[in-house]
Parts: structure tokens; C-alpha cells; sequence
């Protein structure tokens, strides 16, 4: 079913670890041509491509993609790297930090913001020119698949408000952009995972592990591994060429929408 992802271009941002490198790694597997992106340099990032199979049609890209001129630039570079791109994955975001409403101030604001929102709509803004010549040279969809969170929908942890409420933005932001570029056959689709053991959850002791994995119905984390899946299925015109708009919820029953 997968097979339509061989030799397809795919910018992967924040893909160093966790669920980003696990997606980029099942993409790879899956034959795509896949451009990874983290903030580190090319030499510390080197350990990272060995992790992917003998073989593999990988490279890594370095940039901020808190900065709208390195979003830009790292596009460019991805896309002249690859030949254009066919799917791009916004997976750059992160907590930030936890901070309760009286302790935000500007500059944590700004930090959580230009993280999880700002890298995703600047990424999104300069990968359409190449999505939507893919769509047409290729006579199939092209694919932008953003991480969400659980957290869009119910919050987020203590502290962790600026990270839901941005999380929520992003979810939305894809249900407007399928309204403005179905028409160029790009789709938009998020996945949204639960509490997923990377080093997101890193500052939590067990007692606290123990009592979310307690809120969960499978009754633990899920892994990085376990999201990776949802990614190459949305990438994939023939698995889900009828599929925009859609937030993909992957969370072993911790919620259920």
C-alpha cells in the first residue's frame, strides 16, 4: 500500500529524535528521500543519520526554525537538496518550559510561540510553491502532516498552557488551510499524540508516570515507534488520498474525541 512513497521527497522538521526521527526512519524504510532537519550542527547530528538503514536516501539540514528567514532557507535548501517536495511533516515544537499564567512573561511567550506556531505556518508558507507543483507534475496529492497534542484538546499539564493553547492553534490552523488549498490538491492532516514516553516527560518521577499511565486505557506510554505509522499512512496518496482535515489521535484510549 506504501509502495507510492519510494522516491518521494519529504522534509521532516525537529526529526533528530523522538516521533519526528522514528517517522523520518519508517519514511526512509518506505523509500522516500527524506530531508531531516534539528537545531544541532551537521557533525553532532552525524550519530542520528547512522541510525537510519544501510542505504537509506537521507540528509540533515540545520536551522532555527524559531526565525522566519531560517524557516525559509531551510526549505529552500531541503527542496534543492531533494528536487522539490512532495510532503512536508511540521514536527519542530516543543514545551518550552512550564510556567504558570502569572510567571509568563514576554520572552517565554515569544519562545513558545515561535517554536510551535511561527516554525509551522513559516515551514507551511514556503514548502506550498513546491507542494503544490508536486500535486500537479504528479497528478496525485501532496501532503502536510503537523503534530498536534492531546493537549490541544484538554489543555495540558500545570504550567503547560502556552503549549496546549499553541497545540490547538496548530489543529486549527489546518482545518483553514484545507479551505484555501484543496484546490491545489495539497492536504492537511494532524496527528495528535497522547502521552508518549520521549524526553517531553523526561522531569516527571515515576509517581507521576504512574498516575497518568493510570488515565490511560492501555495503561502506560505509548512510544515514539507507535506514532510512526500514522505519519507514513498520511503521506500516502494511495492510503489516504481522500483524507485532509483530519486530526489523528494517537493516544492507547487516554482520550477519545
Amino acid at each position: 500500500m506504501f509502495d507510492d512513497l519510494k522516491g518521494k521527497k519529504i522534509l521532516v522538521t525537529g526529526s533528530t529524535a523522538g516521533i519526528g526521527l522514528e517517522a523520518a526512519k519508517s519514511l526512509a524504510s518506505a523509500g522516500a528521500r527524506v530531508a531531516i532537519h534539528g537545531s544541532r550542527s551537521a557533525d553532532t547530528a552525524q550519530a542520528v543519520l547512522e541510525q537510519f538503514e544501510a542505504g537509506a536516501d537521507v540528509a540533515y539540514f540545520q536551522a532555527d526554525v524559531r526565525s522566519s528567514d531560517a524557516c525559509k532557507s531551510l526549505v529552500e535548501s531541503a527542496a534543492e537538496h531533494l528536487g522539490g517536495i512532495d510532503v512536508l511533516i511540521n514536527n519542530a515544537g516543543g514545551l518550552g518550559g512550564r510556567n504558570g499564567l502569572e510567571s509568563i512573561d514576554d520572552a517565554f511567550f515569544d519562545q513558545v510561540l515561535d517554536l510551535n506556531i511561527r516554525s509551522v505556518v513559516m515551514v507551511t508558507k514556503y514548502a506550498i510553491p513546491y507542494l503544490r507543483r508536486s500535486a500537479e507534475q504528479s497528478g496525485e496529492t501532496s501532503s502536510v502532516i503537523s503534530t498536534g497534542s492531546i493537549a490541544a484538546r484538554e489543555g495540558g499539564g500545570p504550567g503547560a498552557s502556552l503549549y496546549g493553547g499553541s497545540k490547538a492553534m496548530v489543529h486549527n490552523l489546518h482545518r483553514n488551510w484545507v479551505k484555501e488549498f484543496t484546490k491545489d490538491n495539497i492536504r492537511f492532516n494532524t496527528v495528535a499524540p497522547g502521552t508518549i514516553d520521549t524526553a517531553f516527560h523526561e522531569d516527571k518521577d515515576q509517581g507521576t508516570r504512574d498516575k497518568i499511565s493510570g488515565t490511560i486505557a492501555m495503561g502506560r506510554f505509548g512510544s515514539s515507534a507507535e506514532l510512526a505509522p500514522a505519519y507514513v499512512f498520511l503521506a500516502s496518496h494511495t492510503a489516504s488520498g481522500y483524507v485532509t482535515g483530519q486530526v489523528l489521535d494517537v493516544n492507547g484510549g487516554q482520550m477519545c474525541p
